[in-house]
Formats: structure tokens, C-alpha cells, sequence
């Protein structure tokens, strides 16, 4: 996932209100949204090469969201990004305390941003900073660095969830659709060269070989309800599927 902005208002209705575009190779194998057979009550899409997730929901309201952190230099770590999100969503810990384990084994993954929490408590921690944070009311970005880091595409983006928050579904689908580039010299340096970076640079990214696999919209309400809708793309942005779930 490489793309997450969301609203957390813990006082409203529609306590989370999250937008967000999983980047990957397309010839990664994946399986869509939908309820994990193996673990019933578990709704989120699957890498099928390490088995693990991006972004998921349980029917108790728990949540989980990954992105990596852009650094070429970094080793690739013995365990699966997305286990951490699947870890917490098949589990019964507190978000806190969830945090406090795997903070101190973070070599095990390669650099990484999770966003955990259910409807009363949501949190974030990056691997680089080593210290998880309990987040309060606002409007969010992440991509592949830090929270709220002001790339281009993350400041549009949440611009467009703070101007739609309350819109349908298919509102923030579009804004997920955003394929604006933004001027070189706007573009983050993260050592993967300009091309590279222009690329990366869009909120919804097309091209032969990666891009944006899935595009998802997750609500969790304060009565318990909760909603999930997921788009699925291939090569050069041709649209796949659509899942929606709610509970």
C-alpha cells in the first residue's frame, strides 16, 4: 500500500473515513477483497506470494493499513511487510500493546508505516522513528515516509478527502483515481532517479509492469457498522473487478 489519507473523528457518526491505493508489480499474484476462508471474519485482499495483507477489517471493528517506506538502500527483512497488518487483524491484542511487541523487532521487516487501531483508538507507528503514536482528531496522509510527509501527491490528496469526507463512496474512489504529475521540481529525492520518481509521483499510477493495483474505501461507524469497497486494476490502469462488503 502506498498511498493511505483518511479522517479520524472519534466524536462522529463515521468515526474512520480512509481512502487508499496498494502500489505493487502487477505480476505480484494477489487475491482481491473478500472474507478470509482460513479465518472467518477477517475482510481484506491477500498477497498470495507471503500471505500476508495491505489493509483489512475485521467484523469487530479492528483495522489495519501498511505502506512501505521508499529507501533503495534498505535490506529486504527475513518476514513479510504485510504480516503485520494480518498479525494484528487475526489477533486479539490492544493496538498499544501490539505496538510495544513489534516495535522491538523491527528488523525483521524491511522499513515500513502501520496504521492499526478500531473505532475508539487508532494509531501509527514508523519503523524508521521507532515510536508509536496515538493519533487524535484530523485529517491524515501517508505514503512512504513519514506521516503527513508534504509530497505532492499526498497534499492533493488530502485536500480532496478534507473537501469530500462526508461525499459517496465514489468520491474518494475518485480521488484515488488522480493521475496528475507534478512539476520535477516539486518531486521528492528518495534515490530511485527521476523517472523513477515521476512515475511514483501520481496518486494513481499506470504502466506496463507496476501501478495501482487496488484502490479501497473503508468507513467504521460508531454503532459498530462498518463498510469496505475495493477496486482492482492491471497493466496500465485497466479496471479488474470490484469488491464491496459492509457488516
Amino acid at each position: 500500500m502506498c498511498l493511505i489519507v483518511f479522517a479520524w473523528q472519534p466524536e462522529n457518526q463515521t468515526v474512520l473515513r480512509l481512502a487508499a491505493n496498494r502500489d505493487e508489480f502487477y505480476e505480484r499474484p494477489s487475491a482481491a477483497l473478500g472474507e478470509w476462508q482460513d479465518s472467518p471474519g477477517v475482510f481484506a485482499g491477500r498477497d498470495l506470494q507471503a500471505g500476508g495483507t495491505w489493509l483489512g477489517v475485521t467484523a469487530q471493528g479492528r483495522f489495519a493499513a501498511l505502506t512501505n517506506i521508499r529507501d533503495p538502500r534498505q535490506k529486504a527483512g527475513p518476514r513479510s511487510r504485510g504480516a503485520l497488518t494480518a498479525d494484528y487483524l487475526l489477533g486479539q491484542e490492544s493496538a498499544p500493546a501490539y505496538l510495544d511487541r513489534i516495535m522491538r523487532d523491527t528488523a525483521a521487516h524491511a522499513g515500513f508505516n502501520l496504521l492499526i487501531g478500531d473505532r475508539h483508538q487508532l494509531w501509527h507507528f514508523n519503523s524508521a522513528e521507532g515510536r508509536p503514536r496515538q493519533l487524535q482528531n484530523g485529517i491524515y496522509g501517508l505514503s512512504n515516509a513519514t506521516l503527513d510527509t508534504p509530497w505532492p501527491k499526498l497534499l492533493r490528496a488530502k485536500n480532496a478527502l478534507s473537501d469530500q469526507v462526508e461525499s459517496e463512496d465514489e468520491a474518494l474512489l475518485g480521488l484515488l483515481s488522480d493521475s496528475n504529475q507534478p512539476d520535477d521540481q516539486l518531486l521528492p529525492d528518495t534515490g530511485v532517479g527521476l523517472a523513477t520518481e515521476r512515475l511514483l509521483s501520481s496518486v494513481f499510477i499506470a504502466s506496463a509492469a507496476y501501478g495501482t493495483r487496488a484502490s479501497t474505501v473503508l468507513s467504521l461507524e460508531r454503532n459498530g457498522g462498518w463498510s469496505i469497497i475495493e477496486r482492482s486494476f492491471g497493466p496500465h490502469g485497466a479496471v479488474l473487478g470490484e469488491v464491496a462488503l459492509s457488516g
